[in-house]
């Protein structure tokens, strides 16, 4: 399990021991200094060989992904500093695990690492969402496929929430990472894999991110930035229990061929789904009663049908401003179908309470549209 630790304490000396000779910090190209990053471990650790990273990608990416294993390579630091959202994490995951050979894709598909050479890893979020401090999977595109690197070495070895980190952050990242965190935790709540533990997770992170997300979006603060990264934690120590499943299933091919960033892409079918779950629940294959699921989560939304919820839904995703048209976001959707459901992730899809095709994604696409 990843152990949270508190910087500018004693956990430091913990970490940053005179073991640590080289340090890799991995962040994204203009984050590290507009959330001030920069400002905060100019000073620190000087008696530390320190290098940079700057990733430039909009999603995790093989290409770039391998000029960053190939730096960790050359220089073989200590320690891996990551700083900023799920993509940044997700490298740093992955690089903290593998090193270049000529199987290294195969490596990657495979989820085929040294469990012990693993370079050991800490974990700073700069966007409230993915969770990616807590959880033991990351997220790879390679030619436009996603792929996810699995096991519980891929973990950081230690995270440390700083809500000041958060505060620079866009209104286009905040709404997408943060609705991310929301629909996490939705889908935990009725995945296949849910537990007591992970229900526990879930039901905790919505607690915080139904009332907190809307003002984060609105009027975002140090307070609201915090309750945020610790709802957007819990949401991903649910999800590394249970796993995610149809609304991320096929967020990925729009992330890959559109460009739509992830949030926003678990946005555009999460109130779809649900939906159809809800209609079809007779047909459950969850080993849980799908209907008392459905009625906590109206609980935790303080709605009473799935009607209301989906208007709650509707209402938070206006509020952050992600756009539910197609067609707005540069998605056709005619002429989209095969690209779509040939990107689709097949194991978060078996994830989902109900068995569903591609022909039923493509009936649950049409009818009903937001």
């Amino acid at each position: 399990m990843s152990k949270q630790i508190k910087l500018f304490s004693q956990d430091e000396n913990r970490i940053f021991n005179k073991k640590i000779k080289k340090i890799l910090f991995i962040s994204g190209k203009s984050s590290f200094y507009k959330t001030g990053a920069d400002k905060i471990f100019q000073n620190k650790f000087n008696d530390k060989e320190k290098y940079l990273y700057l990733k430039y990608s909009n999603f995790p990416d093989f290409e770039e992904l391998t000029k960053i294993i190939e730096l960790k390579d050359r220089i073989k630091p200590n320690l891996i500093v990551a700083v900023g959202g799920g993509c940044v994490i997700d490298y740093a995951k992955i690089v903290s695990l593998f090193s270049i050979s000529k199987n290294l894709k195969n490596e990657i598909i495979n989820s085929d690492y040294i469990k012990n050479k693993k370079i050991p890893l800490l974990a700073i979020p700069t966007t409230a969402g993915s969770g990616a401090e807590v959880t033991s999977n990351a997220v790879i595109y390679i030619k436009n496929i996603k792929y996810s690197v699995e096991g519980k070495e891929v973990r950081p070895n230690f995270y440390a929430l700083l809500p000041k980190l958060i505060l620079s952050s866009g209104l286009k990242t905040d709404a997408s990472s943060g609705f991310d965190a929301v629909s996490q935790a939705i889908e935990s709540l009725l995945s296949r894999k849910s537990n007591l533990q992970s229900v526990n997770y879930a039901s905790r992170a919505l607690k915080i991110l139904v009332k907190n997300f809307p003002k984060f979006i609105l009027n975002k603060n140090i307070n609201n930035s915090y309750k945020m990264a610790l709802g957007a934690n819990l949401a991903g120590k649910a999800i590394n229990i249970s796993k995610t499943t149809a609304p991320h299933a096929l967020s990925y091919p729009f992330t890959a061929f559109y460009g739509v960033p992830h949030g926003h892409a678990v946005s555009l079918s999460l109130n779809k789904f649900l939906k159809f779950n809800y209609k079809y629940q007779t047909r459950s294959i969850s080993n849980f009663n799908l209907e008392k699921r459905f009625k906590l989560l109206f609980k935790l939304f303080n709605v009473e049908n799935i009607s209301q919820l989906d208007r709650e839904l509707m209402l938070i995703k206006r509020t952050a401003k992600l756009e539910q048209n197609f067609t707005k976001i540069g998605v056709n959707l005619d002429n989209s179908y095969s690209k779509i459901l040939g990107g689709l992730n097949n194991q978060r899809l078996k994830n989902n309470p109900i068995k569903i095709t591609k022909k039923d994604i493509k009936f649950i696409l049409q009818k009903y549209w937001c």
